[in-house]
């Protein structure tokens, strides 16, 4: 269900800092006309962080019914209280959501067995398929391969989300536990490499922007065509980096706005771009005709 090219997709606000909701749901259509095969609300990539939980609620209900099942959509609804992100998932669900994105709980840093309790308790209460979500950059915890193969046992949780930039990592899921979970890429640099080694698809940040081309990428690696996927691979690679030459969601969110998309707003701790770093993503955005 949650393979292929899918977007972790922006949050867009107005200027005075509230959800905009119908920008929001041209963006939907903006990625499902190009290809997209899941939707990812209220990831990183849209500011959960910042979200209150009326908001929360309020994006994934709109991202949901502006689908209308079309594609799925994996609703991100984890947190560093097993219990809220129980009661998030379970919302989730009855909203219609098709399955639910946990990352990892940030912060509290727990072991490998708290990891793992984590989400065996969620899994157990919460009737979803389920994407586990690794990424230590975030989180201050990395999730080990043994952990993510325990984990592989229970029926709905379904994938991860790998975002730890280790390939060995990754491969090693693969090898040990791919028939029964799926290893998705966190990171879009590093998806040719992965779906190489047998992962599934990417949960993209540059497909907000791109995705067209980030499906035919992915689309280009599932029907065998190397040399076309190694070609996009490499054209994408400096959007890719571009992405992240400020904390994420900044650098997309602004690549968004500047092809009139949305507006560039972003809620604190997060602020606009530096002028050094903004007019780098210009140069990269021009050289790919997106501005």
């Amino acid at each position: 269900m949650f393979q292929g090219s899918m977007v972790a997709i922006i949050t867009p606000f107005d200027s005075q800092g509230n959800f905009a909701e119908e920008t929001y749901r041209q963006l939907i259509e903006f990625q499902i006309e190009n290809g997209t095969d899941a939707i990812v609300p209220c990831g990183t990539t849209g500011e959960s962080a910042t979200l209150d939980y009326e908001e929360h609620d309020q994006v994934i209900k709109a991202c949901i019914e502006q689908v209308n099942k079309r594609v799925p959509v994996l609703a991100g609804t984890g947190s560093n209280a097993t219990a809220e992100a129980i009661a998030i998932s379970q919302h989730a669900k009855e909203m219609g959501a098709d399955g639910v994105l946990l990352v990892a709980p940030y912060y509290n840093k727990p072991s490998q067995e708290g990891l793992y309790q984590n989400f065996k308790a969620i899994a157990e209460s919460v009737a979803l398929p389920q994407v586990v979500y690794n990424v230590p950059g975030r989180t201050g915890v990395n999730m080990s391969a043994d952990t993510t193969v325990r984990l592989a046992e229970i029926d709905n949780i379904v994938a991860i989300k790998e975002a730890s930039g280790d390939v060995t990592q990754a491969s090693e899921i693969i090898a040990r536990a791919g028939d029964k979970i799926d290893v998705l890429s966190g990171d879009d640099f590093l998806t040719l490499p992965l779906m190489a080694c047998g992962a599934k698809g990417v949960i993209s940040v540059t497909a907000n922007i791109m995705p067209k081309q980030v499906k035919d990428m992915v689309q280009s690696i599932k029907d065998g065509r190397w040399a076309a996927a190694k070609e996009l691979h490499l054209r994408l690679l400096d959007v890719h980096q571009a992405m992240f030459i400020e904390a994420n969601p900044v650098p997309v969110k602004t690549a968004a706005a500047l092809m009139g998309k949305c507006q560039t707003d972003v809620r604190l701790p997060l602020v606009a771009m530096q002028a050094d770093t903004l007019e780098q993503l210009q140069t990269v955005l021009k050289k790919h005709n997106l501005i």
